[in-house]
């Protein structure tokens, strides 16, 4: 059993475990209840991470296994978010459904755009996402829509299900939220290793040469845009139930920006890493928050430049080209300090 996993799935299987029991050793060690308290604040922290995880993801899709840079991304976050919460709010749905119609107008969505921006490429098509999520954050705001946006308000109070209410029953929407960033993780996977997958990467690499190879590169960019498009309207889905509101900050160009830094941090092209980036944005900043104060941003930016100049792969991609190198050095140490103490 052993030889039919490495070591990076073992280290994934210990990983989920440890999320799994994660809310129970908190409980243990802070004498309070797994609802209450300590717990339940953590269990937030990382619902959060969780659905930052898969945005980010999505993004990683997009820039590091295709090569598109997009300024937009937010617009699907943010659509996923208004979707759903326009829909319980409003419409009556319910939330099964109400994910359904989630995921559908992403594909159209998706589709749209990918066809209107997709005919150009590099910093243009990233100022065409960027026009069409600033037209739907413009559209949020809009004192015309209100009855159903909030406007500049937001979208407030979304009824969430009381199964999954994140405020009464927190532990299930912590494991619902785990099981939603653990399937998008083995869905991107699959995804980025299939043959489109690969054709992906070959675009990313040298489109001319896919072109020449005959493949339409048009249509599997198509197809990256629409899977991360769909993955980013879920994320956003589920931002909303967590925090029972929709605002048009979430179509603003700040949350496409945290997904940026989330991917470079984590290290492109590698969908694990861009889900560790939303740890490190997320809990770096509420630490650097809670003993710094207002200047936390400073310090977090700081930070960051010190992982792009030691880190310039990303914490991920760096310890990928270089921990052959690092493994071999510490063999190399502890085999001498084994020679020093048994022939001194």
């Amino acid at each position: 059993m052993r030889d039919r996993f490495t070591s990076a799935q073992w280290a994934g299987l210990t990983l989920i475990g440890g999320l799994i029991i994660f809310p129970f050793v908190v409980s243990l060690f802070s004498g309070q209840p797994v609802g209450e308290g300590v717990p339940k604040f953590w269990q937030g922290m990382l619902i959060q991470v969780f659905i930052l995880a898969v945005f980010a993801m999505s993004y990683d899709i997009l820039m590091g296994y295709t090569g598109i840079l997009s300024f937009g991304h937010a617009l699907f976050f943010g659509t996923g978010a208004y979707t759903i919460g326009i829909l319980l709010k409003h419409a009556g749905w319910d939330l099964g459904s109400a994910l359904l119609a989630v995921i559908v107008i992403a594909i159209i969505q998706s589709l749209i755009i990918g066809l209107l921006s997709l005919r150009v490429s590099g910093v243009y098509f990233a100022m065409v996402t960027l026009a069409f999520a600033q037209m739907f954050f413009l559209l949020a705001e809009a004192t015309d829509f209100r009855q159903w946006t909030g406007a500049e308000d937001g979208l407030q109070s979304i009824p969430v299900p009381a199964w999954i209410s994140p405020t009464t029953e927190r532990l299930r929407f912590y494991y619902v939220t785990l099981a939603f960033a653990i399937v998008m993780y083995l869905l991107a996977r699959q995804v980025v290793n299939s043959p489109t997958g690969r054709v992906m990467m070959a675009i990313r690499d040298n489109e001319t040469r896919a072109k020449v190879l005959g493949y339409h590169t048009l249509t599997f960019k198509l197809i990256a845009i629409t899977v991360s498009g769909v993955m980013a309207a879920l994320a956003g889905a589920f931002n909303a139930l967590w925090n029972l509101n929709a605002n048009p900050a979430v179509l603003g160009v700040g949350t496409t920006i945290n997904a940026l830094l989330m991917t470079i941090i984590g290290g492109v092209g590698s969908l694990i890493g861009p889900m560790l980036g939303a740890g490190v944005i997320q809990l770096l900043g509420y630490w650097l928050n809670v003993f710094f104060g207002p200047s936390w941003p400073l310090l977090f930016g700081i930070v960051y430049i010190l992982i792009v100049l030691f880190l310039p792969y990303g914490i991920v991609g760096t310890w990928r080209l270089r921990s052959a190198g690092w493994l071999a050095m510490w063999r190399e140490r502890s085999r001498s300090l084994i020679r020093f103490f048994h022939h001194p």
